[in-house]
């Protein structure tokens, strides 16, 4: 049992790592998410998140460049960008960071930019374990976004 759940994962890997490999020469982050290969890791839902945690504290720099934020992006913020385009994060308790507004890059679509230099600056670790944390936690199944993303799950079915 043990073998087969870590050959699937190591398999899982290995796909992601497929999708994600175009995906580090898009030159503007608000692109991300507009790639095929975006669009299937996002596809797998929520089953996804914790392969893609695995990648978070991933400090290799990308071509993708941030203009919100002036700085290239890491593969690990890659990561951390579709993670919270499948369920979005909750930034006060992973990062300590409340954007009430929610206004920082106009046009982007990817919320959690605004909190990438306070990752980085925290360290992208730390953040890989609280969101780990996060993912197993029972604050999360009441968490609005988990819970949609299951309702509309049903819904399909």
């Amino acid at each position: 049992m043990t073998f087969s759940l870590n050959s699937s994962m190591a398999q899982s890997k290995q796909v992601l790592d497929s999708l994600l490999s175009p995906l580090y020469d898009i030159d503007n982050s608000k692109n991300i998410s507009k790639a095929p290969q975006a669009k299937q890791i996002m596809n797998y839902g929520d089953k996804v998140l914790p392969i893609l945690a695995t990648y978070f504290a991933d400090t290799t720099t990308t071509n993708i460049k941030s203009e919100c934020q002036n700085i290239y992006l890491t593969k690990g913020e890659v990561a951390i960008i579709l993670a919270d385009r499948i369920e979005m994060m909750p930034y006060m308790t992973l990062t300590g960071i409340q954007n009430c507004l929610m206004e920082f890059c106009e046009g982007n679509p990817n919320l959690i930019e605004y909190y990438l230099t306070a990752i980085r600056r925290d360290n992208a670790k730390v953040f890989k374990e609280k969101y780990s944390d996060w993912l197993s936690s029972d604050d999360r199944k009441k968490w609005p976004p988990h819970v949609n993303n299951k309702t509309v799950k049903k819904k399909k079915s």
